[in-house]
């Protein structure tokens, strides 16, 4: 269940960011700003923590993009059964990598900050990408969750 949130979560920001592009009102830098301060006074991180964190989470952002965009070319319809069955498996392919990348970053974070701050920037993560949603749903688009 966790797997599929994650993987709702991370193709509504690549939608989210298809739209932004259209609609000129969308900054990624003020998204991302209002995310790292979300998770940093959600997971109560000191500025020390945050130094150290931010740019294993940046890393770790970094190597997921590349991972969706592929998976974003998959939505393109294959023409037939064959190309059909290797876009599923290719599909499950990236998310395995996925994971493998989360599970990577997540140990990396544990050797920064606590195991009780890396799970709570989980969760926050979690949180704003669930709050944003709701706000670009009702025309909140200026790139926080409030």
């Amino acid at each position: 269940m966790k797997k599929l949130l994650i993987s709702v979560v991370m193709m509504l920001m690549v939608v989210l960011g298809a739209k932004a592009e259209e609609q000129q009102k969308f900054s990624p830098e003020k998204f991302q700003a209002a995310l790292e301060q979300y998770i940093t006074n959600e997971a109560g991180f000191t500025p020390e923590e945050s130094a150290k964190f931010f740019p294993l989470y940046r890393e770790m952002q970094k190597k997921q993009r590349a991972v969706y965009h592929e998976m974003r070319e998959l939505f393109k319809a294959p023409s037939d059964e064959a190309s059909s069955k290797r876009a599923i498996q290719r599909r499950d392919q990236l998310e395995m990598e996925l994971k493998s990348i989360q599970q990577t970053y997540h140990n990396k974070f544990l050797k920064v900050v606590s195991a009780t701050k890396v799970y709570k920037s989980i969760i926050a993560e979690d949180q704003f990408h669930r709050k944003a949603f709701r706000n670009w749903g009702k025309g909140g688009h200026r790139g926080s969750a409030k």
